[in-house]
């Protein structure tokens, strides 16, 4: 694959070089260049290097203007202000750098790998054994997995986690219910449906709740099953994996209308690191690292203080001998670390468990588990309000079933495709319901910073109008309409042809893909990739407006306006396919 040097990076080495030739002594400087709306681009590095170097910043701004080496690239470059540079590209600099990027056969666009790919371990989309899912799961799953295919597209190993809680106290009553009623799982037809799986499990947690909390023989009995569950009793352990096969066709039924791929070999719950505990214990106490304290094993920190100044600890083991979330976690970093071989770990939780990660992640430092080459994240997101900005609940107060909110997007959705719709026979309409419905809540949750809070509105999500995945399914739907009414003219690029200013800022925009996708996957932020679809489906709109494709004055002039409109289809479709949200070719 052909990576492709990006216009901005070419300017950047000309201006690098300018300023190492006029100033010899200041080593290799950099010009901080960035896109600006006085030219094509801005390089603002000189004010700070003639402060550093006692020089006038204007006559050392004319100095490097003298020394560019424009060449085909850039066009013009003025100093501005107290020693701005602004640079202008030519035409044909932009159309021939596109066409690098549209000939690339691996349909990657000229994206380059990253320098250092590295093993990235991500865990997300962690829903819990015999329990519904609901809004709350939402993030994790869609922000992780938009992590994910960004790290993958850059050349990142990416190793998937989906930490599911399937050990505890409350699967002593529901195993110990099963055994006295042994076919409250079984299934009326050889294939059951998500659905019917939920049914079971939620019928069977009421009943054994309802009887783990009326008799005292059957508490008895479920609790005296939890000792058995954790000390491996083959019986017992055959029971509880009938929970976990059962809600696993619940799970696998609800991220396949998420439209997400989750394979049976990343999910690794509670109970995957259950052998770990004992020796993560014992290693933080040799260690010093976890003392003894009522009984407990605790983990103490200096700036950790609760609100009466005492210090707040982590406990990794309860006087009882029992383990807490912290001994799990620990164990899965251990286990990331020393099997999986990973030199990152990205967790993305909800960020009211900041404080618990904070103390383990501090905790696995002290042990030596992480350390400047092994570094942990937590992706913290924010909650899902309603449109009152309320935390997102039904009318009841219940929190709301995953289920049905993608079940009512889905409906909105394919009430619009209908509505726009020419040429789709019903069964296309309801396909493209699904992808446009499902694209619009992902969308929304992308479309916000992770740590921020946003509203669940689905008559925003689904609008044509505004920042929304359906404005963006809708330009590459309308471009794909425009190719096939293109008849005999095929795209193909002219470098020779001068630019309308629409022409450029599209062009402009869309040569920056491969610096927005580097960005977003460094710091883990899909919103940045999701900002700049949305711009370049806007500059698209402008173009489209402003540029006649198919009735423009020369067959070249068509044929360079068809490549610009297919390269802007290619890089939608590549940047929403990285977000996990369709494009169709037909809206």
């Amino acid at each position: 694959m052909a990576s492709v040097t990006s216009l901005s990076d070419s300017v950047h080495q000309r201006l690098a070089a300018a300023l190492s030739a006029a100033l010899p002594q200041a080593g290799s400087a950099d010009p901080l260049l960035r896109r600006s709306d006085r030219a094509d681009f801005q390089a603002n590095g000189i004010l700070a290097l003639a402060k550093k170097e006692k020089a006038n910043p204007r006559e050392l701004a004319t100095q490097v203007v003298s020394r560019v080496e424009s060449g085909e690239l850039i066009k013009d470059v003025e100093v501005s202000g107290p020693g701005f540079l602004n640079v202008t590209i030519t035409d044909r600099a932009i159309t021939e750098t596109l066409a690098a990027r549209y000939a690339d056969d691996t349909g990657r666009l000229g994206v380059p790998l990253a320098e250092r790919p590295g093993t990235s371990v991500i865990d997300y989309a962690q829903p819990n054994v015999a329990k519904e899912m609901h809004v709350g799961h939402l993030r994790s799953a869609v922000i992780g997995d938009a992590v994910r295919q960004l790290l993958e597209f850059t050349g990142e190993s990416v190793v998937r986690r989906h930490h599911i809680g399937d050990w505890g106290t409350q699967f002593g009553m529901l195993i110990q219910y099963l055994e006295e009623h042994p076919h409250e799982l079984d299934h009326k037809a050889d294939e059951a449906s998500g659905e019917e799986a939920m049914s079971n499990l939620d019928r069977l947690y009421k009943a054994a709740r309802k009887l783990f909390d009326s008799d005292e023989e059957f508490k008895t009995r479920a609790r005296r099953r939890v000792v058995d569950l954790q000390a491996g009793d083959p019986q017992t352990l055959a029971t509880w994996q009938k929970f976990v096969d059962e809600s696993k066709i619940y799970f696998f039924s609800v991220f396949e209308k998420l439209d997400m791929e989750i394979h049976d070999a990343d999910i690794v719950g509670e109970s995957g690191y259950n052998d770990m505990l004992a020796e993560t214990c014992r290693l933080l106490e040799e260690s010093g690292v976890a003392v003894r304290s009522e009984g407990a094993l605790c983990v103490f920190f200096d700036d950790i203080k609760g609100p009466d100044g005492n210090p707040v600890p982590l406990i990794v083991q309860k006087s009882d001998g029992g383990y807490g979330y912290a001994a799990t976690d620990l164990s899965a970093i251990r286990d990331r670390v020393f099997n999986l071989k990973a030199d990152s770990l990205v967790y993305v939780v909800d960020a009211r468990q900041s404080l618990h990660f904070k103390m383990v992640f501090e905790t696995a430092r002290k042990a030596g588990w992480l350390n400047d080459d092994v570094k942990a994240y937590q992706l913290a997101f924010g909650t899902v309000l309603g449109k009152d900005g309320k935390p997102f609940k039904t009318r009841e107060g219940e929190t709301v079933r995953l289920v049905d909110l993608l079940d009512e997007a889905i409906d909105r959705a394919s009430a619009v495709v209908r509505e726009k719709a020419q040429d789709l026979s019903e069964e296309e309409i309801a396909e493209r319901g699904a992808q446009v419905g499902v694209g619009a809540v992902k969308y929304a949750d992308l479309s916000t910073s992770a740590n921020r809070d946003y509203k669940f509105d689905l008559d925003q999500m689904v609008s044509l109008n505004g920042d929304t995945s359906v404005y963006l399914q809708y330009a590459y739907a309308r471009i794909q309409s425009i190719l096939r009414k293109a008849g005999e003219a095929r795209p193909a690029a002219h470098p020779e042809l001068d630019l309308h200013e629409a022409e450029r800022a599209l062009g402009l925009h869309a040569d920056s893909f491969a610096a927005t996708v580097a960005e977003a996957a460094t710091e883990y932020a899909p919103h940045k990739l999701a900002a700049y679809l949305y711009q370049l489906a806007s500059l698209y709109t402008t173009f489209y407006d402003k540029c006649p494709v198919l009735k423009a004055e020369t067959p070249e002039q068509i044929e360079n306006r068809l490549f610009l409109c297919d390269i802007t289809a290619r890089t939608l479709h590549q940047g929403m396919n990285l977000l996990g949200i369709r494009t169709p070719e037909r809206l």
